[in-house]
């Protein structure tokens, strides 16, 4: 290449790599304080988004509960606020005669269905052993562990009998079990709770946890038996329908709607008074959540970002005006006005790239510790990651412009007189 062609074009891109690198460490503080305001835009929505991206990733893997061809009726949507102002709350409770109407009208489905009213918060008893007061009570009948994929470990479920006649019986999960019989055969030992004695006839197979919840700690007796302990006021009871195939889910989810709709003495216009819900739904709530927050992020990062641009420009004017001399030398070998301008933008994009690659390396291990503890593996962004160095660049090049253009516009002989 010839040297007047080589002056037209300006320095090579690792000189004026170099060069930029220089600058800023030429001026520390003032560099520093710029990069700050880039790191902590992208630090912002790159951390909010790794724990999105990680919750919504373990949403994904742990929704199992209802099992991929299984939805749920309840009275409330799968997530809704509980506070002031709740629309749902004034909705009628599905008691067990509507529950149990709409099992029969189902019945020509093939589905499996199941009844289910639940407390949390149990504390369980067994001659001289207790559980903490974290375990779950659940009143149910015996599809309950099809529709919730458990599996029995010792002795039996709960039958249809069982339920029938009200008996005391109980299914316990392995923590409860581990718990307050952790030793021996649990099978035939009655436990207590909440003042009353149920007899254990099975055990479920280890689960693990949802949520950082775990699926073990919790007692399955007949929903009949719950009834008639803690009263049917007040008492919505959830139905779960386990569809016979995926190709029928849909066509299963319909004829629900329609038996509820019967069982809930609904006329054409009136608007459903109750929920469907499956995985599909949950993942599609959490969807908008995280597109909400996902958006708040973004508007905050944005802020800073042009708080930044401008730090950004301030900076790159004062070194056009330090190293105006240079400008005129070079301009005087032969320079053209674009080798200028892409030098100094070149820079402004060095300038926000450092800033934000502190950002991302903060936002993503932030965002990950977040995530850890709330029991959601670690996760790597990838795409936020490159639409964050992409928006640094575009910060630098939008707010790098017009010093830029200012050192490319100097008069060489006036750059030259310049002290």
């Amino acid at each position: 290449m010839s040297e007047s062609r080589k002056r037209q074009l300006g320095l090579p891109l690792t000189e004026i790599l170099r060069m930029a690198w220089t600058s800023v460490c030429a001026h520390k503080l003032r560099s520093a304080l710029t990069m700050l305001g880039i790191a902590i835009g992208v630090f912002t929505v790159i951390g909010a988004m790794t724990i999105i991206t990680a919750l919504q990733r373990s949403i994904e893997e742990q929704l199992n509960v209802l099992g991929s061809t299984s939805f749920q009726v309840s009275k409330y949507p799968a997530i809704h606020s509980h506070g002031p102002g709740n629309p749902y709350a004034n909705r009628r409770d599905i008691n067990i005669a509507q529950a149990q109407r709409a099992k029969e009208l189902l019945a020509d489905t093939g589905a499996t269905i199941s009844l289910q009213v639940s407390a949390w918060g149990k504390q369980v008893f067994f001659e001289d052993k207790k559980t903490n007061p974290n375990n779950r009570l659940i009143g149910t009948d015996e599809a309950f562990i099809t529709g919730r994929s458990y599996n029995v470990a010792l002795g039996r479920n709960v039958t249809r009998e069982d339920v029938e006649f009200g008996r005391a019986v109980c299914v316990i999960g392995s923590d409860t079990r581990e718990r307050v019989i952790p030793v021996g055969d649990p099978l035939g030992a009655v436990i207590r709770l909440d003042g009353q004695g149920y007899r254990v006839v099975g055990v479920l197979e280890r689960k693990g946890e949802l949520f950082g919840q775990s699926q073990d700690n919790l007692v399955v007796i007949p929903i009949t038996r719950f009834l008639q302990v803690y009263g049917r006021e007040r008492r919505s009871i959830g139905v779960n329908v386990q569809a016979r195939t995926q190709a029928e889910m849909n066509e299963t989810m319909d004829r629900t709607y329609g038996a509820m709709r019967v069982v809930r003495g609904l006329q054409p216009e009136d608007p459903n008074d109750f929920e469907i819900f499956s995985n599909d739904t949950l993942v599609q709530a959490f969807d908008k959540i995280a597109n909400v927050v996902g958006a708040g992020a973004f508007v905050i990062s944005f802020i800073a970002l042009v708080a930044a641009g401008v730090g950004i420009m301030n900076i790159m004017l004062v070194s056009v005006t330090e190293r105006t001399k240079e400008i005129g030398i070079r301009k005087s070998l032969g320079a053209q006005r674009r080798a200028i301008l892409r030098q100094f933008l070149i820079e402004a994009v060095v300038i926000a790239q450092c800033g934000g690659l502190i950002g991302i390396v903060f936002g993503v291990g932030g965002g990950n510790l977040a995530a850890k503890a709330m029991e959601a593996d670690a996760v790597f962004p990838v795409m936020w990651t490159l639409i964050g160095f992409g928006f640094c660049s575009a910060i630098g090049i939008i707010f790098g412009f017009y010093p830029a253009w200012k050192a490319a516009r100097l008069d060489p002989i006036e750059a030259l007189r310049f002290e």
